[in-house]
């Protein structure tokens, strides 16, 4: 298997884990601060990364060199989940699921703005109909439902976390120094909670740890580990043998992956039409999958 595939996988599994926190994400949004929340978060995934980092590859003296990248690094993905959270105290899982979608044509300008990565005709195909798919699972294959859409406060406040995300992805690969995902994450990790504690402080001294409901600690403890540490490891080895806008394509599959998710969470399943959205996405996935030797 080749870095290329190896990486194609590593962004599969990272689509599951990050549908997961828009669906747990919904039910404890307005329990806690997102600030807090995130703050915490990054505090458990730095302590999982580090102890993977120092057991694993180690943390070589060379790796903080320049620890300013990392202060962009973190500053863009704190951001992002700061203002997810935010956004979903209003805003459906679904809808943002939605405005998640756009992140792979906006990260497609940004890779070529900073790494001069060109999107084939075959690629901006691929992402129309990943788009359409997309779309079409949002709206569980209902076009007056889409017709009615309404762009609220929370989407809003979720776009332009959308931006920070889109933005950070090739910034990864124009950052890297030849530091090794996981080493790269931790360094990542420790400059989001520092910036969030200087962010969120008084949020954070205000909230009652001790008093948190076992659910919220449930989605707190669940995006820390799966879909903060594994998938900033995930995303930053994808990052490194991917173009920026094959990596940020797999957010196509996030809404069928939250389909699934509102399921389990017994909220409900999405009719037979949606799965029609499910497969437009898959075939967006097969082309990406072709090698594009154009593609640096």
């Amino acid at each position: 298997m080749n870095v290329s595939t190896r990486g194609h996988l590593a962004m599969l599994l990272f689509s599951s884990l990050v549908a997961g926190s828009f669906s747990l994400g919904a039910l404890v949004a307005n329990d806690l601060n997102p600030a807090a929340l995130n703050w915490i978060r990054f505090l458990i995934a730095g302590i999982v990364i580090g102890v993977v980092a120092i057991l694993t590859k180690g943390v070589p003296r060379s790796a903080v060199v320049a620890p300013w990248r990392y202060l962009i690094l973190g500053g863009l993905f704190a951001a992002y989940f700061v203002l997810m959270f935010e956004g979903l105290k209003t805003a459906a899982p679904f809808s943002t699921a939605a405005v998640f979608t756009l992140t792979p044509m906006m990260s497609a300008g940004f890779g070529w703005v900073l790494l001069r990565q060109i999107t084939t005709r075959r690629m901006a195909v691929a992402l129309a109909i990943g788009a359409f798919g997309a779309v079409w699972v949002i709206f569980r294959a209902d076009l007056h439902a889409l017709m009615m859409f309404r762009i609220g406060q929370g989407e809003v406040y979720y776009f332009w976390g959308c931006l920070a995300h889109a933005l950070y992805t090739p910034m990864v690969r124009k950052l890297n120094r030849g530091e090794a995902p996981v080493v790269f994450t931790f360094g990542t990790l420790i400059a989001g909670f520092v910036i969030l504690s200087i962010y969120g402080k008084n949020d954070i001294l205000e909230v009652n740890w001790t008093e948190l409901s076992g659910l919220v600690w449930v989605t707190v403890l669940y995006v820390a580990v799966f879909a903060s540490a594994a998938t900033f490891v995930l995303l930053q080895f994808a990052t490194l043998h991917l173009p920026s806008a094959k990596v940020m394509a797999y957010t196509y599959l996030v809404p069928s992956w939250v389909a699934i998710w509102e399921i389990m969470l017994g909220h409900g399943a999405p009719n037979f039409l949606v799965l029609v959205g499910v497969g437009f996405t898959v075939i967006a996935l097969l082309l990406l999958l072709r090698d594009d030797r154009s593609i640096k």
